[in-house]
């Protein structure tokens, strides 16, 4: 019986697919469980640190929404921010605080995803909120 090695993913493949599977949750309510499963394809094998910043992620949202709105303009709220906005810094926070990824890594991380999915000037408004945590 011969067995095919899915393709190793690195974090940062890790993050991409965290944060699509957070945003899915937070936008339509979806099952975090159910957006790991289908984004590794029914695949049971789920790599741990994927794992925490999924669930883990969405176990800590109410702690983490609560702290990032402490570090918001005293204007805004954390439903003001897009909803992609809400999901990189809510998986952020878990990288920070439960994983113990040195910070500066995850800010840039961060502002790498933000430059990918969210609107032009975003990265900057992610990296001062992370900044002050």
């Amino acid at each position: 019986m011969s067995e095919k090695k899915s393709k190793q993913l690195t974090r940062h493949d890790m993050r991409e697919i965290a944060v699509r599977c957070v945003y899915q949750h937070l936008l339509l309510g979806t099952d975090i469980r159910k957006c790991v499963f289908d984004a590794m394809k029914g695949n049971n094998e789920i790599d741990g640190y994927l794992y925490s910043l999924t669930i883990g992620t969405v176990e800590h949202e109410q702690e983490y929404i609560h702290l990032i709105s402490e570090h918001l303009r005293k204007d805004w709220s954390f439903d003001r921010l897009s909803v992609i906005e809400q999901a990189i810094l809510l998986i952020s926070l878990q990288e920070i605080l439960e994983n113990q990824i040195p910070k500066p890594v995850v800010i840039n991380e961060a502002i790498n995803l933000a430059k990918k999915f969210c609107d032009e000037d975003s990265y900057k408004l992610i990296n001062g909120v992370l900044d002050q945590i």
